[in-house]
């Protein structure tokens, strides 16, 4: 028996991977919330909007787990693990029995504990029901503010200010998107929500929440007050490790995996963003919260856990939607020392080409999805900028 705990990418990716790789022993997904395994990216952006139905945010069909003998066990919380034993404690304080066991238990959202923190009107967004629960609060007219201006806060904001809503975004740096950007994109992004008519404030943070029965005013450190009809708050997810911790597996920041994504306890894997794993790539440990990541390492969990060998070693890539832009990432743009500039920023469609030492780290990608699968390619090599920088030199014939 090998068993799966959770629901998202990782969990369906891995099941998926089990069957395809010639795995026909029992299969089971335990996952806590009332769904099949599906996508989060959509849930801050098409489903928030209305443009997609859960039948588009479920990774696969219920009838694809049915043909392949995959056993879905959905709303049921796993309140433990005796490794020993190797049996997984579930809520009503059943057990089942595994082989082998994958933690794709992925990340929840950060919290804010500030004074009015528990507000009705106030949101965050990390599953379906939380995204339900902001599109039914998201009514044209109202007043909608969005704590964190990172990724998930300028999707909602989008989706947000064209759904009629007056949008104010609060981002306690002194500019968005700062952990995961450089300064160039975080100025495209900040002039591009603030022309769809986005308030963007940042050097400001809430301190706490008014209201009566509902949230009603956001309170900022600096006395501010704004009218919020709903609150969005995004200031990043945190490792979901209890079921690990339970088990007494290795735990920084995440669960502790090697490079086959094997945990610190044999027959147990991890994949996803819950994880902390190593890069041979990069030279060094990380945690990415990444679709990608958690499709590949599950792949690669799979794979290992039917007796292969394989190992995970990929650059990082990531996407984010806002408005009619598409932006690809691959590699950390905010390690680099110069970069220059492919397109016209101005025309929302550019690449930007990150260098560390002379070799290219990183690429940011607006609107350039054909050129962005050879920048995926570059990244790690040595190529010469005024190459990148022209848009009449083909990105493939630089691969080599």
């Amino acid at each position: 028996m090998i068993l799966i705990v959770g629901g998202g990418h990782a969990a369906g990716q891995a099941a998926a991977s089990l069957r395809q790789g010639g795995y026909d022993g029992e299969l089971l997904i335990v996952c806590d919330e009332p769904h099949i395994p599906y996508q989060r990216p959509p849930l801050s952006k098409q489903y928030l909007a209305g443009e997609q139905g859960l039948d588009r945010v479920y990774l696969r069909p219920e009838a694809f787990y049915q043909s392949r003998d995959i056993e879905l066990r959905s709303g049921t919380r796993a309140t433990g693990i005796d490794a020993n034993a190797k049996v997984l404690v579930l809520e009503d304080e059943s057990t089942i029995a595994y082989d082998r066991l994958l933690l794709a238990t992925g990340a929840r959202a950060r919290r804010l504990n500030i004074p009015g923190a528990r507000l009705p009107g106030i949101h965050y967004l990390r599953n379906i029901a939380d995204a339900d629960s902001i599109k039914a609060d998201m009514v044209a007219g109202r007043h909608a503010t969005i704590v964190g201006g990172g990724y998930i806060g300028l999707e909602v904001a989008a989706v947000a200010v064209q759904a009629g809503l007056t949008v104010t975004v609060l981002e306690m740096e002194d500019r968005i998107l700062k952990r995961v950007a450089t300064s160039e994109m975080s100025a495209f992004y900040h002039a591009l929500h603030m022309d769809a008519g986005v308030d963007i404030r940042t050097d400001s943070s809430a301190s706490r929440f008014a209201g009566t029965s509902r949230v009603e005013e956001v309170v900022c450190a600096d006395g501010t007050r704004i009218q919020s009809d709903l609150v969005v708050v995004g200031i990043g997810i945190e490792p979901d490790i209890e079921l690990a911790q339970s088990a007494g597996l290795v735990c920084e920041n995440g669960i502790r995996v090697d490079e086959h994504c094997a945990t610190s306890i044999p027959d147990i894997y991890a994949a996803g963003d819950c994880t902390n794993h190593p890069n041979p790539i990069l030279g060094r440990r990380l945690r990415l919260e990444s679709v990608p990541n958690a499709m590949e390492q599950s792949r690669i969990a799979a794979t290992n856990m039917t007796g292969k060998d394989e190992v995970y070693a990929s650059v990082p890539w990531f996407w984010s939607d806002q408005y009619d832009l598409k932006l690809q990432m691959v590699g950390f743009s905010t390690e680099a020392d110069s970069h220059v500039v492919r397109g016209d920023p101005a025309a929302r469609q550019f690449i930007m080409f990150y260098f560390k030492e002379g070799v290219l780290t990183a690429a940011d990608a607006v609107n350039s999805p054909r050129e962005f699968l050879a920048c995926r390619q570059l990244v790690g090599r040595r190529v010469d900028p005024a190459k990148l920088a022209d848009p009449d030199v083909n990105l493939r014939q630089l691969i080599g």
